[in-house]
């Protein structure tokens, strides 16, 4: 990882597509990444995935977006290494959270894109041919796990492996529900059946059983509308990982659980939910939330996926079709991840 001595003089000139306002159209943009330090890799980029994150933050929709923004958790390749970059970039390393190895908790963390580096420069994402990145924040990809398709797995696959394992629903036997069957949902019933847990995907559209069941290997399928299959179902499941990023009910969910059992909330609905108390109070429930993870638990995912060969699937993209892409997602006209073949596909204007 040791740079060039022209590295250590020069800021990487790069190009990229960025967003320019709250329309969310990106473009063809020009940038210099920050100068390389001690610790530091510059790298080409090969592929990115696309998220929701990124829509929500092209069009402002959290009101916290500074353009032109260029977004994008990264995937890249050197030679001799195969390794990625997930959605931050930096943090204090003196804090509880950083002490523990839990970065993406610091009060101070540092994001891949939309926010300042220690240095005072914009970070920018992985919509773009080379990057900067301390070498505390790059994972090793395992050999088995194709690029394009592990790239994803720095953003969905940490964001649902994480909750699962924190709360205990790792564990052989364990019930185990999946709210939605999007892009985080079906990365969650793949690593939950390598733990050995029994699955239920929970989703709207009755459409979907075939391909939860026989093509992901969920156990059972309900249609959350279907008040008949709900009925049957209360009072089953250990916990329940809710993807959804748009607004719906919990209640439902909730008695679902059995006692003591818990909803972890991984996407990130623009309205707040409605969650009377009632329903958590008989059963000694609980609704928590869960975001991405720490360094250390980044590369045990991705070891853990090249162990178990779990892999999203994806639909690979030129660079040129990213806004068609990001109203498709907009639509959730994807199975289930887009993914920018940077490598092969952008070029500089």
């Amino acid at each position: 990882m040791a740079k060039a001595p022209e590295e250590e003089e020069h800021p990487v000139k790069a190009f990229g597509w960025a967003a320019r306002d709250t329309s969310g159209v990106l473009s063809p943009f020009k940038f210099t990444r920050r100068f390389t330090k001690d610790e530091d890799v510059s790298f080409k980029i090969l592929y990115c995935g696309i998220c929701h994150t990124d829509l929500h933050f092209v069009k402002n929709d959290w009101g916290n977006s500074t353009y032109p923004l260029l977004p994008g958790k990264v995937q890249k390749y050197k030679v001799g290494d195969r390794v990625g970059v997930g959605g931050m970039v930096g943090a204090c390393h003196t804090c509880e959270s950083c002490e523990n190895n839990l970065e993406n908790y610091c009060p101070k963390m540092i994001l891949t894109y939309n926010a300042v580096d220690h240095d005072g420069t914009k970070t920018y994402g992985g919509y773009s041919d080379h990057m900067v990145a301390n070498e505390r924040y790059i994972v090793r990809i395992p050999d088995n796990l194709p690029l394009d398709a592990a790239a994803p797995l720095l953003c969905a696959g940490i964001t649902t492996y994480s909750p699962l394992r924190y709360f205990g629903l790792d564990k052989p036997g364990t019930k185990v529900g999946v709210v939605g069957l999007g892009g985080l949902g079906h990365v969650a019933v793949k690593f939950a059946k390598a733990f050995g847990a029994m699955v239920t995907v929970i989703s709207t559209s009755p459409s979907k059983k075939q391909e939860a069941i026989e093509d992901l290997g969920a156990d059972s399928f309900l249609v959350s509308s279907n008040q008949d299959e709900m009925q049957a179902a209360m009072g089953t499941l250990d916990g329940i990982i809710d993807t959804v990023s748009a607004v719906h009910a919990l209640v439902p969910l909730l008695f679902l659980l059995k006692s003591h059992g818990k909803i972890i909330m991984v996407g990130a609905p623009e309205k707040p939910l409605e969650l009377p108390v009632f329903p958590l109070i008989m059963g000694r429930k609980m609704v928590a939330g869960s975001c991405s993870g720490g360094m250390k638990e980044t590369q045990e995912m991705i070891n853990f996926a090249g162990k178990h060969n779990i892999t999203p699937k994806i639909e690979v993209i030129p660079m040129d079709y990213v806004n068609t892409a990001m109203e498709r997602l907009a639509r959730a006209d994807v199975k289930y991840r887009f993914v920018l073949d940077i490598g092969n596909t952008l070029k500089a204007a």
